[in-house]
């Protein structure tokens, strides 16, 4: 390990990635304490502390929208873009064929991502600031004149947009990918906090159950890093034939397909789904109409029920999990390519049997994917009353996106030593 560090401090451009993404992700933290002005934001402190959704909302913001700072809106709507754009290539011929352009098509495709952004961000500004007006009795806004909303609105607007750049620019130095590294510096910088407050709350008969909380937590994390690496691998072997005077192929190899296809993606977007009713509950929450404003109370008391949210969330996870992970994987292109390569899976007919052999195989991996990744949502909600700590706020899900680019960002690094080696650095 520590040959590895010393390794990547002498290369200079490594070093230099580094200090960069570093000097970056401080901008990104100095941006989170920034406050929107004309806001009382010491009004929802203790709003964020009880409510678990918001709470979540509050650790992938970095505590921006505790602080209710100009990057507030963390890069969800740009997350929430990506999604969207990934399903409808799916369905519209004309980004599908786009899609297929190479690199020119994906670079539209990210631009198209990038101006959708735009709307939703000022879509979900609208209606964080609402809500949290509302949960706090209007003290929230005060007196907010619809000028000072417009304000306040296009500078969240603009704070997502500014993380959008800043994730781009980590990304292009190949240190991670920028949007994670994002995401994993507000979670880590909620750490310090969740830690004060935990041992400012802890006395001697809380001794099992700190223990307790510190083992599920190292088992959490190794399942996740087992989970995470782990795969399966389809053997895959290339016939010999003949290339000009040459002979190529007649090599054999490996196909791997991992146990989580689809990363912390259905977790993200269960988080949205659960979101959405209560959220949209409160705006008709003091309706004239009596129905609805009955609908809209039972709709927010029954995700304030843990059980049914800890259920329903689990249930969204697992079904996005099989969901997404056929949008990213397509057995059909696979076997199409090993095919024209003149590969083939040993006892398995090339083309359409090649396919329905791999779906068959990921269908069943999967599985183990989506459980794994519904058990993780639901962890906090399980562990909490085991424990009876609740001022850690770092999950089952926070763990799994700290984990995932940890080993994502070392495995680009140890790309780029490689490579130096390989050109005689």
């Amino acid at each position: 390990m520590l040959k590895k560090l010393q390794q990547i401090w002498k290369a200079k451009d490594i070093r230099n990635s580094i200090l960069y993404v570093l000097a970056l992700l401080i901008i990104f933290r100095i941006a989170a304490h920034i406050p929107i002005p004309g806001v009382d934001a010491s009004s929802i402190k203790d709003l964020f502390a009880g409510n678990d959704i918001l709470g979540m909302l509050n650790l992938f913001s970095g505590g921006g929208m505790e602080n209710f700072s100009i990057v507030m809106l963390g890069v969800g709507p740009y997350i929430t873009s990506s999604i969207i754009f990934q399903l409808l290539v799916m369905i519209v011929p004309r980004l599908e064929a786009l899609q297929k352009e190479g690199e020119y098509g994906q670079q539209k495709i990210n631009q198209y991502t990038r101006r959708l952004t735009i709307p939703l961000a000022l879509i979900q500004g609208y209606g964080f600031i609402h809500l949290l007006s509302q949960r706090t009795g209007g003290a929230l806004m005060g007196n907010m004149s619809s000028l000072q909303l417009f304000t306040a609105l296009m500078m969240v607007t603009a704070g997502t947009i500014f993380l959008m750049w800043l994730g781009e620019l980590i990304s292009e130095k190949k240190i991670g990918n920028g949007i994670s590294l994002l995401i994993f510096a507000g979670i880590i910088a909620s750490l310090p906090q969740s830690l004060g407050n935990t041992l400012i709350a802890f006395d001697n008969s809380q001794i099992l159950s700190f223990v307790v909380f510190i083992l599920i937590t190292l088992i959490t994390i190794v399942v996740i890093v087992m989970i995470t690496e782990g795969q399966r691998n389809i053997p895959v072997s290339y016939a010999r034939h003949m290339v000009g005077q040459k002979t190529a192929g007649g090599v054999n190899t490996h196909l791997p397909l991992r146990v989580n296809q689809a990363g912390v993606i259905p977790i993200i977007f269960a988080i949205s789904v659960i979101i959405l009713p209560p959220t949209v509950a409160q705006f008709f929450l003091h309706s004239s109409v009596p129905w609805l404003a009955n609908a809209s109370q039972w709709t927010i008391d029954i995700f304030q029920n843990q059980i049914f949210y800890g259920g329903f969330y689990f249930i969204v996870v697992f079904a996005f999990t099989y969901f997404y992970t056929a949008i990213i994987f397509h057995p059909d292109q696979i076997a199409e390519n090993l095919q024209k390569q003149g590969g083939f899976i040993p006892g398995i007919r090339p083309g359409r049997h090649t396919a329905e052999y791999l779906n068959k195989v990921m269908t069943r991996i999967i599985l183990a994917g989506a459980l794994f990744l519904g058990i993780v949502a639901v962890l906090p909600i399980a562990v909490a009353p085991l424990t009876g700590i609740r001022t850690m706020t770092l999950g089952g899900t926070s763990i799994l996106i700290v984990v995932a680019v940890v080993i994502e960002t070392v495995k680009q690094i140890d790309a780029q030593l490689v490579m130096r080696d390989y050109e005689g650095f």
